[in-house]
């Protein structure tokens, strides 16, 4: 059972982008990444919203995102996102076993 979780960021001048960079740049997406049971860790553009940043952030289950949200990298987030005065909304989405009946829907 994978959980998702959707986190959009929103600044203005640009400044949802500058702290994706900077979590880049910084190192800090790529030690996430490699974070037991990361399962996908990516940032997506709004073309809507250049002002929205779209984190699309899946673990294992719920006992990896606590380890994640335990490690010191939580408080370099926390600065960055005070830094950037960014605002936030979060979904979080669990997932289920493949349904063979959704699958004429899915084009691979």
């Amino acid at each position: 059972m994978a959980i998702t979780v959707n986190l959009r960021y929103t600044g203005t001048n640009g400044s949802a982008g500058k702290f994706v960079k900077e979590m880049i740049e910084s190192g800090t997406v790529e030690a996430i990444r490699k974070e037991e049971g990361n399962l996908r860790y990516e940032y997506f553009q709004s073309l809507e919203d250049p002002e929205t940043i779209l984190l699309i952030d899946s673990w294992k289950d719920q006992e990896a995102i606590d380890r994640h949200h335990a490690t010191p990298m939580m408080n370099t987030i926390a600065s960055l996102r005070e830094k950037y005065d960014l605002h936030m909304s979060v979904e979080r989405f669990v997932s289920i076993e493949d349904n063979p009946e959704d699958e004429r829907f899915i084009r691979k």
